[in-house]
Parts: structure tokens; sequence; C-alpha cells
């Protein structure tokens, strides 16, 4: 098995070399990425509409594609196109008949939004994956890591079926596309990929954890950290390491992964490599590929044309509404440092969509971006401007300090006393004063921002801090329908969730 091992890391290695893994000019990148989508969606009816043709006659291909396809967000493009393939149309906003549609994790909204997934997108994402893993062949791990298998804790391949597409979860419409030689690898394997119940899931996975040696495990921080809890105590063992001794890497997305790192490393018994990835519905972002440093490397050359909102009052409202024109900058005009909202254009048939996502360049040279939150999931009753960056960092600082595990956390913006609080609520299962909780988060809130710091002197009278156990989060997550892979519980609560989640905290209290 060793031959084995030093073959497949030998094939890594000659991937890394090649060319398109180096340097290159992005901004050439994307104008082919883009004059490749408007020729492969020329002849759709989004195309003929906004006549693609002529878009790919004319010199200047990006401001030409930018003045002429507006801008959308999911419900124009849902109102307008997409419920179109949703009924089984052929060539709405790209070529054929949409066999999958992914449904999101709806953090911003309490429904699900349904994202077209076409064949050329999930070619796309295994393309991508590949990539990623031939990333791993410039660390220095031995040859038997290779051999090991990649536990992938996603949702279920069992989709449904209406008659016209099929519906699931991202991960598990792209785990049931495994190319056929990395299934040897996979895990938890066919059957226990197809579970739709995620508590009979964890359980199939945790009843044959033993039975596996895992090299690589790919999830959402929360579910991921349950699994190995679940997993050490059927075992009564010390750490996840004593039932997987090899398992080196975490590949982990969907939220930042800093106010769980210090919880998740006290289940573990050796160190391993983090790595970070952007796998959004809608498509394969960008990933994580050297360890140890902010950024994540964006995908320029497959299947998505990115164009970047500066993220301010000009071109959002104060609920993260965009307007209807915003001013956007192609790869080529960002700077370091600033927040943007991204706008993409995509091998599914999205055209100028607003993926919800913030983020900041972290390296202008190697294309590498942070996530720093999502345009409805910031706070700024008063000027505040608390980003979800800001909130995740504040969680960590505060967390390392206490010497304790915040499993789950959310924030509100509510009036009070004439003016306006923050109210927080802080999911751990260790013993904390809210008082002394309160008191730090305030303080590392001011360090972090300035903005915030005026606004506690002024209109940002209290903050406040519930403290409950981490079940209450997760209880609540099943009550919405939203247990498993690709939910996350939202950083920001606003309007109907602040509501829903006030009466379920009354009912839950009352349980206690």
């Amino acid at each position: 098995m060793a031959i084995l091992g030093a073959l497949i890391k030998r094939t890594f290695e000659l991937r890394g070399s090649m060319p398109k893994i180096r340097k290159v000019d992005g901004f050439k990148q994307q104008q082919k990425v883009l004059k490749k989508l408007l020729s492969k969606a020329e002849f759709t009816a989004f195309g003929e509409h906004y006549n693609f043709s002529k878009i790919l006659n004319e010199h200047h291909l990006i401001d030409s594609f930018k003045s002429t396809v507006p801008a959308h967000d999911y419900n124009s493009m849902y109102k307008n196109w997409w419920h179109r393939s949703l009924k089984g149309e052929k060539n709405v906003c790209w070529p054929r008949k949409i066999k999958y549609f992914a449904l999101s994790s709806g953090t911003s909204e309490s429904a699900s939004k349904s994202i077209p997934v076409t064949s050329d997108m999930i070619k796309a994402i295994v393309k991508t994956t590949s990539r990623q893993l031939t990333c791993q062949a410039k660390l220095d791990l031995p040859q038997e890591h290779f051999e090991k298998s990649v536990l992938m804790v996603g949702g279920s391949t069992d989709l449904k079926y209406n008659g016209v597409y099929y519906e699931g979860d991202l991960s598990g419409i792209t785990t049931g596309n495994v190319p056929f030689y990395a299934q040897n690898f996979s895990k938890p394997g066919k059957e226990i990929s197809k579970q739709k119940d995620w508590e009979k899931k964890l359980d199939e996975i945790t009843k044959n954890a033993p039975n596996w040696d895992i090299g690589i495990i790919c999830g959402v921080p929360a579910w991921i950290q349950i699994l190995f809890q679940r997993i050490i105590k059927e075992y009564n063992v010390k750490s996840i390491h004593d039932i997987w001794p090899n398992l080196k890497v975490y590949v982990h997305g969907g939220v930042s992964f800093a106010p769980y790192k210090s919880g998740f490393e006290k289940l573990l018994g050796k160190p391993v490599l983090y790595f970070d990835t952007y796998l959004a519905s809608e498509g394969f972002v960008a990933f994580q590929d050297r360890p140890n440093v902010e950024g994540m490397r964006m995908i320029l050359d497959i299947g998505i044309f990115y164009e970047f909102i500066p993220f301010n009052e000009k071109n959002f409202d104060s609920d993260g509404v965009m307007v209807e024109n915003p001013e956007t900058l192609h790869i080529g005009e960002v700077k370091q440092g600033e927040e943007y909202a991204l706008l993409i254009s995509t091998c599914s048939g999205a055209w100028r969509y607003l993926i919800g996502d913030v983020v900041k360049f972290t390296s202008l040279k190697n294309y590498e971006i942070a996530i720093t939150g999502r345009t409805k999931h910031f706070l700024s009753l008063c000027g505040e401007h608390l980003s979800q960056d800001n909130m995740n960092k504040a969680i960590e600082l505060v967390s390392n300090e206490l010497k304790i595990d915040v499993k789950e956390f959310t924030v509100a913006g509510i009036a009070f006393e004439s003016m306006f609080a923050h109210q927080w609520y802080i999911g751990t299962d260790d013993k904390v004063d809210a008082l002394v909780f309160k008191k730090l988060l305030d303080e590392k809130l001011k360090e972090l921002n300035d903005d915030y710091k005026v606004e506690r002197i002024a209109a940002l009278k209290e903050v406040l801090v519930e403290i409950l156990p981490s079940t209450a989060f997760y209880e609540f997550m099943k009550l919405k329908g939203k247990v498993g892979a690709q939910n996350k519980f939202p950083r920001v609560l606003k309007n109907k969730q602040l509501n829903e989640w006030r009466d379920f905290l009354s009912l839950f209290s009352n349980k206690k």
C-alpha cells in the first residue's frame, strides 16, 4: 500500500507543478471565463433577451456586459427566469434542461432558495476539488496520508425527485457525483450518504468510525464538533485521534472557524492542519491552498465570472438590500483590505447575481480573500457598522480569555430606552457569568471597531448578554427543519427570525 501512496503523492506533485497552478494574470483569466460563459449561453432565452451575440462582438467585453445586463438578487432571478427552469423548460439561462437544484441553507431568510446546478457546474466543482487536493502534495505529509480515507459529512445523496428535477443540499448533489476513482477513498459510503435523517446519519457514522482509517475530514464546524463528541462518548476515549490516529487535515467551510477552534481542539489528541473552503450553493469560489494564512485563493479560471460591489451606503441600504444599479469592479480594480459584496455570473445560469457574501482581499498578489460577513448579517442601528468579522473575532478573543467553549452565538439589534442596544445570545455548556462575558465582549468590540466605540458613548446605550446551553441553538434549528450539513445558525437575527427565536426561547425556558 505504501507504493500506492507514493504514486498518488507523485501524481499530485506533478499536477502541482503545472503552469496553471502558478501565478497568472487574474484579469485575463476572468475575461476568458466571461467570454466562454456568454458564448455557451448565447442562444438561451436569457442570452437572446440581453443580446449576448452583440456583447461578444464588443471590444470592451466586460463594460458592455455590465451596461447591458442588470444586477440581480435571488428574487429577481427567480421571478423573471429561474421559475421557468423549475417547471422543466429548457435553455432558459443555460443550455439544456436543469437536472439539479440545490436548496440553500436559508440563513438570510427563513425560506430556502432553489439554486440551479448544471452538469457544467458539477464538473467545475469536481475539477476545483481535485485542484484543492493537489495542494496537499506541497505539505510535509507522509506518503501513507494519501492512502487514507476522506470523510465528507454532507447532505443526503438520496435527492428528492418531483418528476421534473432533483433537489437537495449541494453537498448531497456533489457527493453523489464523486468520480469513480475517488469512491474507494470516500466515506461514509453510498448507503450512509443516502440517509436523510441527520441524527441517524451521525449514528451510522459513529457506529462505523472504528472501521475507517480517516486522514481528512470535511464539513461545517458545528456539526463536525457534534460528531466528534458523539464518537468520543460512544467509545469512551479521550480524543478523536484515539479512533482516527491518522487524521491530519480538516477542511471546513460555511462559517468562520475562529469561534469554534478552541472547543474543536479540545476533542483532538494531536495537531491537525486546517483549510478553509468557500463552496457556496452557487459554485466553488475559493479555497485555502496553504496553511496558516488568513485568505483563500479565488478560482478565477473555472466557470465563474466575478464582480465586486463596494460594500457601502452608496450601494446598499441600511437593511443590506442592493440598490438597482450598484457600482461594480472587476478583479483588476479591487483594493486590498476593502469590503466587497460578490456579484457572480456562472455556468449554472446565474447572471450578475448577488450571492449575499461580503469579502475582503487579504492578498492581491495571490488573489486571496476572506469572508467578512453577509450583506444582511451585520448591525448598524445607529452607525456602529458591526460586521460579522468583528463578531467572530470578538467571540474568539472572549472565549480564549475566559477559557470557555462558545459553540454558537447570535445577536439582535433592539430598541432600548428611546435609543438602541445589542442583545447577544451565547451558546456554551461551560459556566460563565453573563456580566463578565458582557464586559469583555464590549471591550473587545470597542478595540476592533472604532464606529462601535463611538456609538457606545452615544446612541448604543446597552449591551445585553444571555447565556444559553448549546442545545437551545440546535433544537431551534431542528424546529425550523434546518438540521444538517449546510445549515448554519444566523449570526444576526432580524424581524421575523428574531420573533421566532424569542418565542422558541420562552418555550425552551419553560421546558427547563
